[in-house]
């Protein structure tokens, strides 16, 4: 199977169906910044050392070929396959995951700064450009497609788990969170 097919070469791509879009479309966008924050996990992994993490944010980036194929559907003109949908309990999923990481933090009384351990820092970017992912996916939604309920509370629960991921790696790594205070 070659890599290239050359069907994109006019700025168009398919979507889930085969109906045919453009590459710059807020439906692409999308699903290519969910893509994104992907490749970024893919880094994440690579900086963590604890196996329980690493296994979860595999799994997560499982769970972003969901949302991905998704988001890649447009429900009005196909349905969405079944190995697409996102489900409570992958959500569920996710809360549990940050409930597990906060057990051993400190309460977080003030805003932090992004960074910390090289780890942690790289956490804080997954948690913003999953951040862009769900503004991105409202303004599809804004666009009037359907975009189910589940897809959006997967995502804002993923950045969620980011942040407080950062706090572990950094509490792990015996390197305090930076506290930001005004004016300094």
């Amino acid at each position: 199977m070659k890599i290239y097919t050359k069907t994109g070469d006019k700025g168009l791509t398919s979507l889930v169906g085969g109906q045919r879009v453009s590459k710059c479309c807020e439906r692409l966008e999308s699903y290519g910044t969910v893509d994104e924050l992907n490749s970024h996990i893919g880094v994440l992994i690579s900086l963590v050392t604890d196996e329980t993490n690493r296994l979860f944010l595999t799994e997560l980036q499982g769970n972003l070929f969901v949302v991905g194929g998704y988001l890649a559907t447009d429900t009005s003109t196909h349905p969405v396959r079944t190995g697409n949908v996102v489900t409570p309990e992958m959500v569920q999923k996710v809360e549990h995951e940050i409930d597990r990481l906060q057990e051993g933090l400190p309460p977080l009384r003030l805003f932090i700064l992004p960074g910390g351990c090289q780890a942690a820092s790289y956490a804080h970017v997954c948690r913003t450009v999953c951040r862009r992912a769900e503004r991105d996916i409202l303004r599809l939604a804004e666009t009037g497609a359907e975009v189910d309920e589940q897809v959006l509370a997967y995502v804002n629960r993923l950045s969620d788990y980011f942040f407080v991921l950062a706090r572990w790696l950094n509490a792990d790594a015996g390197v305090p969170d930076v506290v930001w205070r005004r004016g300094e």
